[in-house]
């Protein structure tokens, strides 16, 4: 088993404590590789949309983009991490994020993402976790991945873990272990299932696809869905390797 982990600061705080308290459950079972933003993702997307045009290998920052998204594909489980800083996810994993929008469904999502899993962890005091997690879902859907689980801690981001009182540490730690016992326990041999909503939303980008093909208006996501096969009968989440005909 394989684990990629993002997370949205260097920082080592709760948001990290959390994470390695997840991470401590797959230890003994599965290979992990984490990445620190922004030190593996330093530069901000220019918005330039070289990767949409001509190709995501013309991207100025295709040398630390690759080096993620390879892990990425070869991941069973995506774990994903970020402290809400004002009621939203790190500026570092937003950056890193925007640098991925050509992987969104209406351009070139990658089928391997329609079997994959994922789980989303943050915290802060009040509301703030939760649009902090509705940022990272929002592409992790948009990748194509149903299966995506939340971890929202409510507390003050910046305090030290072992400032927190001791009630509110085991509370966290017992909540945490619980998630991480039931991805656990998955057979990741087998693909997650893709929901109704990951179809609605691919066969609305489809019928775009099919529109652009029929007026004579090739693109590189247009070519590109059209040698997948999904202007046709092919579909994503059919085709992965993993899934048994």
């Amino acid at each position: 088993m394989k684990i990629t982990v993002i997370n949205g600061t260097e920082k080592h705080g709760v948001t990290y404590k959390l994470k390695e308290l997840f991470l401590r459950n797959f230890e003994s079972v599965a290979e992990i590789t984490e990445f620190y933003l922004p030190k593996d993702c330093p530069a901000f997307c220019a918005g330039c949309t070289s990767c949409f045009m001509r190709g995501e290998d013309t991207c100025k920052d295709y040398t630390h983009i690759n080096a993620v998204e390879k892990s990425l594909m070869q991941a069973d489980l995506i774990v994903m991490t970020s402290p809400a800083y004002v009621m939203h996810t790190t500026g570092a994993m937003k950056a890193l994020l925007d640098h991925f929008g050509y992987r969104w469904m209406p351009h070139r999502p990658a089928a391997e993402m329609f079997g994959k899993r994922a789980v989303i962890i943050t915290q802060c005091l009040g509301a703030g976790a939760k649009s902090t997690a509705t940022d990272i879902r929002h592409s992790l859907s948009w990748w194509g991945i149903s299966k995506i689980a939340v971890f929202r801690g409510a507390l003050m981001s910046g305090i030290a873990w072992n400032d927190l009182p001791e009630k509110k540490r085991t509370d966290f730690t017992d909540k945490v272990n619980k998630l991480a016992r039931k991805f656990a326990r998955i057979d990741y041999s087998k693909p997650a299932r893709t929901k109704i909503s990951t179809k609605v939303k691919f066969a609305l980008c489809r019928f775009i696809q099919k529109r652009i093909h029929k007026i004579g208006a090739p693109s590189l996501d247009n070519e590109y869905w059209l040698d997948n096969g999904w202007l046709g009968k092919n579909r994503p989440w059919k085709n992965d390797p993993k899934r048994k005909p």
